[in-house]
């Protein structure tokens, strides 16, 4: 028998109806959801990247200011301009994309963000609270796939869960929210030794390296049921791939994502919910 394929497409939009339904809610009460996004530079892929995000707002009912700025730009007028937002009472949300020209530092960059409007959970606030399970803003990635995990009612407590990836973005967020779930998680990398070892005990693995020339996750590095989360995107062999091959694994594993369809819709969704809760907080400070 083959396993269950989880539908990031069919589970993201299941969380744009809660949003939607949120926002009809706060503007009730006069708060109108608002995000801004900061895109420097011209690289095609990020601008295609907050075009989508763009899009998913206008969805959902979520005012979008777009700030695209000149690849020349410096720290200190970038820094100037998230102060400007952070001050601006109209926006709830602010997301700059990365990456960055090499000019710009991202952790400055992204540090200069508010807390309370950090939709991308990358604040050394946020990131530290969520260390200390207290987090409300979290990265959107990470948020997804434990979204993915409630949709299917996958039971974490006591799951032995193996995660490839240990970025600012995916790695150690998720092997936080993995942790507060009362799993054991072993974070593996690069530098790793026997991954495929590491695997096979695993009742979950979760790979996001993203670069198919140098790792792919077989069917022989996963024990029989296991439950695989594909995190990767990247382009090979003109094609968009993840870290596996979905019509091999999806026959021994119990669950497992496709790429595209899997992970990616749900960090969008994950970003248009992490808005909402934006514009709750700030409203809740005003009042």
């Amino acid at each position: 028998m083959t396993g269950i394929k989880i539908d990031g497409k069919e589970i993201a939009q299941t969380v744009k109806d809660r949003v939607k339904k949120a926002v009809e809610e706060l503007k009730k009460q006069g708060i109108n959801p608002c995000l801004a996004t900061i895109l420097v530079g011209d690289n095609q892929a990020s601008a295609t990247y907050v075009k989508n995000k763009h899009k998913a707002c206008e969805e959902v009912g979520i005012i979008t200011k777009d700030y695209k700025l000149s690849s020349s730009i410096t720290q200190f007028e970038i820094n100037k301009i998230i102060v400007e937002l952070n001050n601006d009472k109209s926006i709830h949300g602010i997301l700059v994309q990365l990456p960055l020209p090499n000019q710009l530092d991202e952790f400055v960059t992204t540090s200069r963000i508010s807390p309370l409007k950090d939709v991308d959970g990358l604040t050394p606030h946020n990131v530290g609270l969520l260390a200390m399970k207290k987090a409300v803003l979290v990265a959107c990635t990470p948020l997804g796939v434990m979204e993915m995990f409630d949709y299917h009612n996958i039971e974490l407590e006591g799951k032995n869960i193996v995660l490839i990836n240990r970025s600012n973005l995916i790695g150690k967020p998720l092997y936080h929210l993995l942790l507060a779930r009362n799993a054991t998680v072993i974070t593996c990398h690069s530098k790793t030794k026997n991954i495929k070892e590491l695997c096979q005990l695993a009742d979950i693995v979760i790979t996001a390296v993203g670069d198919r020339s140098k790792f792919t996750l077989t069917p022989d590095m996963i024990k029989k049921d296991a439950i695989v989360i594909d995190v990767a995107i990247s382009r090979y062999k003109e094609k968009l791939v993840g870290d596996i091959d979905y019509d091999q694994i999806i026959q021994k594993a119990s669950y497992a994502t496709p790429v595209p369809g899997g992970v990616g819709p749900m960090t969008v969704a994950m970003l248009l919910k992490n808005t909402i809760t934006a514009a709750s907080l700030s409203s809740q400070i005003e009042r």
